[in-house]
């Protein structure tokens, strides 16, 4: 096996053992941009430092006390469970298994509040009824301008949290935001409730009443 390497036109893959007696990984072959001469790529396994050889070097003999011996002498071809693509399966692992994490956790983040929101919509609700049922002259009353204020900023809250309300007047009925209450047709009538979405998720669906659009009505 020692000089397998020294007919080789292409580089096996694998350990080498420097006549000095350090152990390399060779990566492959390569080359040079310059004077396009051909060139070994291989890793130090004590220091992982990468190094580059000229091909003809890098197979040719050298010599010592002993005599002509090959600079780097073939030990062993790199398999499958070599200790290098273990190695890279390992860290492979690893970093799925980061990013996994890390995207568990900013799902997790995101959707904790889920269930604090769901108690605390129904105020929001209330309050936005109570406003919306005031006459006009109600409405410029300190109270209501009170109200309003702090419904304004309990809507840039929720915002900024990742919530938003469910369109429904002058909308199609959409079976995945909306529950229907009564009626018949795909035009929403009236909003009974509403529905809320937090990050793309509805976390509560809207309450509506649905009718038939007048296209249909005419049809029939």
């Amino acid at each position: 096996m020692k000089n397998l390497h020294k007919t080789m036109e292409k580089i096996i893959k694998g350990i080498y053992r420097h006549y000095k007696g350090n152990e390399y990984l060779v990566i492959g072959e390569a080359t040079n941009s310059e004077d396009k001469e051909a060139q070994v790529l291989y890793r130090d396994l004590n220091t992982e430092k990468l190094w580059s050889r000229p091909k003809k070097m890098f197979l040719e003999e050298v010599e010592t006390k002993e005599g002509k011996v090959s600079r780097f002498e073939f030990i062993s071809e790199e398999s499958e469970d070599s200790w290098e693509n273990k190695y890279l399966r390992a860290l492979a692992d690893y970093q799925n298994l980061s990013r996994q994490t890390m995207k568990d956790k900013q799902e997790f983040v995101k959707f904790a509040t889920a269930d604090f929101l769901t108690d605390l919509l129904p105020i929001y609700d209330h309050l936005k009824l109570s406003v919306k049922g005031l006459s006009e002259k109600e409405q410029e009353s300190a109270w209501a301008i009170g109200v309003k204020y702090v419904l304004k900023q309990f809507k840039e809250l929720l915002s900024a949290r990742g919530v938003e309300e469910i369109e429904t007047i002058g909308k199609s009925f959409n079976h995945d935001t909306m529950e229907a209450l009564e009626g018949e047709g795909e035009m929403i009538d009236k909003e009974i409730m509403p529905g809320y979405i937090l990050h793309g998720k509805v976390i509560r669906p809207a309450k509506v009443t649905v009718k038939k659009n007048q296209g249909d009505e005419k049809n029939e």
